[in-house]
């Protein structure tokens, strides 16, 4: 497979050093093993004091714009968030209201998310399928959660979750790969 695939992963997490950040990068260093990708790396605790007052999109400053843009634009999204009072956080959902209703029909989405317990690994099928259905997203069938257990300073050290991530590594190439079919015989 010669084509680069164009991944936009968006971190969710308003705090640094982020256990959110770590399983993001994780699962895009392994999806980097199984396939050529572009990465675009988005940190809303980065970004987010850019936007975070902003109402409508044509007042987003530009490096905003360009982020929204490279989302709209992508051949497969992944989405992780930490959980805060039982979903994702505001500012991942206001930079996804910018997001036009339209421009992530069909696109293959990974979902990701981390807590402080299991009893929150729900967020991932209870909110953020339901965020991305909006979109008529395809939401990957395998989404990875992770709580702080699962870290050691801030590296996964859970061979569950690691098995997780290359779980969801697979489903997003086979993804990937499935699109790229699709799309060379519709052309």
């Amino acid at each position: 497979m010669s084509k680069r695939f164009n991944v936009v992963a968006v971190s969710g997490s308003v705090q640094q050093p982020s256990r959110t950040l770590a399983l993001l990068k994780a699962l895009v260093e392994r999806l980097g093993q199984q396939l050529p990708i572009e990465v675009r790396l988005i940190e809303l605790a980065k970004v987010g004091p850019q936007f975070a007052g902003v109402l409508q999109r044509e007042a987003l400053p530009a490096a905003v714009q360009a982020d929204l843009q490279a989302i709209e634009s992508a051949d497969l999204l992944i989405a992780a968030t930490p959980v805060y009072r039982a979903s994702y956080t505001g500012l991942f959902k206001h930079l996804f209201d910018f997001v036009h209703h339209e421009a992530l029909k069909d696109v293959p989405v990974l979902l990701a998310a981390t807590g402080g317990s299991e009893r929150h690994a729900l967020v991932i099928d209870h909110q953020l399928r339901p965020l991305f259905g909006f979109f008529q997203a395809l939401t990957l069938p395998v989404g990875v959660y992770a709580t702080e257990t699962d870290f050691s300073h801030y590296r996964i050290s859970s061979a569950q979750v690691l098995e997780r991530i290359e779980r969801a590594a697979e489903a997003a190439s086979l993804s990937l790969a499935v699109n790229l079919r699709r799309n060379a015989s519709a052309a």
